[in-house]
């Protein structure tokens, strides 16, 4: 919380109405209101890192879009450090940080480097700001050898880099992120989550991440909300909505030898096919004691552990609740609605 009590951001009954038209004939279109953000309120912390997830269409984009002030709310309060995205916009613009999943802020036939410069023009960062928050993400995140190439021979994972480099020069107070690790390798995604998490241990830096990873949830958020058709259906810790949504993860155990299936308390064989054997677990238990009796009493050769797809964590939560379909989804709302 803030030093007056309050939250760094805000959401009070936030709602976002688009109006489209849709074909009723061969000449006729009728007009339909969508409520892609129906009510939604929460309050995020001072440095605060919150997985925001939910299935495709749920109203993710437009609730970061509204917290941006990209999009106006059709009906509620929004604040975010005590300011009105829509309303002060280029006021807000110089506080936050913005990542948006595929689509890129770096230009497009500069060098790398010149995009940099750029951003350093227009935000007005102090040159010995700027030459310190430059030099710290060109280093932690490997792109040295990189500044000299124009962003469309980038790959993906390298361009996701550049963009988080770019969106923190200025040295936001609040970060929002869209699939940060999209395209990444293994060793590259475990290097830009060790990043932010000492960006927000260090400069305290208020994070707000919409994901499909999981584990960049599991390795960054204490907690996570979760919005469906609307609605925030879910707001607490990652371990509570493994509970509710009953999911499991997965033990792959390739055995020396075809052998019956592997019995053990509190996992359950669900396919095997010749030394390979595929255990599910609950989703909130530790894998350790599991591994280490399969050791103990298997001729184990190599296993490894599959977390859930986190849209089946979120489809066995929602399957309990009743909700309508929706009549188109969020991103066709936004489309018609220009």
């Amino acid at each position: 919380m803030d030093s007056d009590g309050s939250g760094f951001i805000e959401l009070d009954g936030i709602e976002k109405v688009f109006d489209v038209r849709r074909k009723a004939g061969l000449l006729r279109r009728e007009r339909h209101q969508v409520r892609a953000v129906d009510g939604i309120s929460f309050s995020v912390a001072r440095g605060e890192m919150v997985g925001y997830i939910g299935p495709n269409g749920a109203g993710k984009s437009t609730t970061i879009k509204m917290l941006t002030g990209i999009l106006t709310p059709s009906a509620g309060r929004l604040r975010v450090a005590g300011i009105d995205p829509s309303r002060e916009r280029t006021r807000l613009a110089r506080r936050i940080g913005v990542v948006f999943g595929q689509r890129t802020t770096l230009w497009w036939d500069l060098p790398l480097i010149d995009s940099y410069r750029l951003v350093h023009r227009m935000y007005r960062i102090p040159d010995k700001r700027y030459r310190e928050n430059l030099e710290r993400c060109v280093e932690l995140l490997e792109l040295g050898e990189l500044l000299d190439v124009p962003v469309r021979q980038l790959s993906l994972g390298q361009r996701m880099r550049g963009d988080i480099a770019a969106a923190l020069l200025h040295d936001p107070e609040v970060l929002y992120l869209d699939e940060p690790t999209i395209g990444l390798d293994v060793i590259s995604k475990a290097r830009v989550r060790e990043f932010l998490r000492d960006l927000n241990a260090q400069s305290r830096t208020t994070v707000l991440l919409t994901t499909h990873d999981l584990t960049d949830i599991e390795q960054l958020c204490a907690r996570v909300m979760v919005i469906d058709h609307g609605r925030l259906v879910y707001d607490g810790a990652l371990a509570g909505l493994h509970e509710v949504g009953e999911s499991e993860r997965t033990l792959v155990v390739d055995l020396e030898r075809e052998l019956p299936p592997v019995e053990l308390p509190g996992a359950r064989v669900v396919k095997v096919e010749g030394p390979r054997q595929w255990l599910a677990f609950p989703a909130a238990a530790s894998a350790a004691p599991l591994v280490a009796r399969i050791a103990a009493e298997y001729p184990l050769m190599d296993l490894s552990v599959r977390e859930p797809d986190i849209e089946s964590v979120i489809a066995k939560m929602l399957s309990r609740r009743k909700v309508p379909d929706p009549a188109v989804s969020e991103e066709v709302a936004e489309r018609s609605a220009l």
